[in-house]
């Protein structure tokens, strides 16, 4: 291959084996290892990817520790059912986690930090905990009945309230998807999680609004409609048939909660709550933007662009943009740019002015964003977040929230998200170019 000409010795071809192997998902999940970064260094040291933006992150040691003791918290959480509960909206001084009733949304939350952080069904510390959990949501999506637009009967739990009433179908969506490349050697499971996705694509496209929100809003309802367009962007990557009219409405109703002219912030579905809004507008605008970055430089580099030239609708027709696809282009790209800023502002980081699971969840949404976007701030977020939630974990290794999603199981779940982000830069980045 013309790459390995590139390398100037054989020691340096054995450097780079040597941390191919380090890298690899089953170097450290069939050792039941603790998970490091699953981007590819070899593919980096080679010149094939650019290490500037291919960001290769390593869990500093007190964040791993934050990270095992949540875990081992939440796990002790599960139910004989395979599932997790967040409790009801009217309880929420329960905060036993056996002392509630398990629901999709909670469930989902929890299975995605388990994958994140290294296992899956088959390898890792906590398989035998994902495999009952998945069941437990595909058996909520099968029973639901065809015309409903969730995937569970119940009503008033901690995160339909603050977030919608459609949240459970949306996150359950959003693990199917993150769970679908590890199923590669169990062909009939796959099907099955395909089939379920196709539902719950259908129920969250069913649910969607003329303005591309999500209905049943609770809250703090622009998070649910901000996770919708994330599960159908996922699910659109993993080959579901989305309809891109949809995902265009979703995308462009969280785009227009920002104005880039006059930095207003829309918070009519986001209780009022500048981080809940801001963070969806950089979510949804992060892949739009990517591209525009991507295109602009490619354009310099072949001389169709001066170098200085911004990336303006007008240039963007001049690579061959057409005029409404420049237009839409380049209003994400001034949204992610100026909202990213926005939010990391540490008066709007405050949210509500304490910490809730609605913080939390934005927090994710901007770290996620950034490295979709690859997007070289996105290691100084993550050392201010990390620094933000090992200041307020509990000494049982939970965390819980004081406002609105009180649960200390949905909030733990959102703070490993968080914490592991950086074991899905690949992943992430790769969503981010399709």
């Amino acid at each position: 291959m013309k790459s390995w000409k590139l390398l100037a010795s054989a020691g340096m071809v054995a450097c780079c084996v040597m941390m191919l192997a380090f890298t690899s998902r089953e170097s450290y999940v069939k050792k039941d290892l603790r998970p490091y970064p699953k981007g590819c260094v070899f593919r980096t040291v080679m010149g094939e990817e650019s290490s500037r933006n291919y960001s290769i992150y390593k869990t500093p040691e007190n964040v791993q520790r934050a990270l095992d003791q949540g875990l081992d918290w939440i796990i002790e959480a599960q139910h004989a059912n395979g599932g997790w509960g967040a409790g009801t909206h009217q309880r929420q001084d329960i905060t036993n986690p056996h002392a509630v009733e398990t629901d999709p949304a909670t469930t989902a939350m929890v299975a995605m930090a388990m994958l994140r952080n290294g296992s899956t069904l088959s390898h890792g510390r906590y398989s035998d905990n994902l495999r009952p959990a998945l069941n437990h949501l595909l058996e909520a999506v099968e029973s639901s009945p065809v015309g409903s637009s969730n995937i569970t009967a119940q009503t008033g739990t901690q995160i339909q309230i603050k977030l919608g009433s459609n949240i459970d179908v949306i996150l359950a969506s959003q693990f199917l998807s993150n769970i679908q490349p590890e199923l590669s050697e169990e062909p009939e499971l796959l099907a099955r999680v395909k089939r379920c996705q196709d539902i719950c694509v259908r129920k969250i496209q069913g649910a969607q609004d003329a303005n591309g929100s999500i209905a049943g809003s609770g809250w703090a309802g622009v998070l649910q409609s901000s996770f919708a367009t994330n599960a159908l962007e996922s699910a659109e990557a993993n080959g579901a048939s989305v309809d891109k009219k949809a995902l265009e409405r979703a995308r462009e109703f969280q785009k227009n909660n920002y104005n880039t002219k006059t930095g207003d912030v829309d918070t009519g579905l986001g209780a009022g709550v500048v981080l809940y809004s801001v963070t969806g507008s950089v979510r949804a605008s992060a892949k739009e933007a990517r591209k525009v970055e991507e295109e602009i430089t490619k354009a310099k580099r072949q001389g169709k662009l001066a170098a200085q030239a911004a990336p303006s609708v007008e240039n963007l027709e001049k690579i061959g943009f057409q005029k409404d696809e420049a237009m839409r282009y380049a209003t994400a790209y001034e949204v992610y740019q100026s909202a990213k800023v926005e939010a990391q502002r540490d008066d709007v980081m405050s949210g509500f002015g304490n910490n809730g699971g609605e913080e939390f969840l934005s927090y994710l949404q901007t770290g996620e964003s950034m490295i979709i976007n690859k997007d070289d701030g996105w290691q100084q977020w993550f050392d201010n977040m990390s620094g933000r939630l090992l200041k307020i974990q509990n000494e049982n290794g939970s965390w819980q929230g004081h406002h609105c999603i009180t649960s200390p199981v949905f909030c733990t779940a959102t703070c490993l998200l968080i914490l592991s982000v950086n074991n899905d830069i690949e992943s992430l980045t790769e969503l981010g170019g399709k």
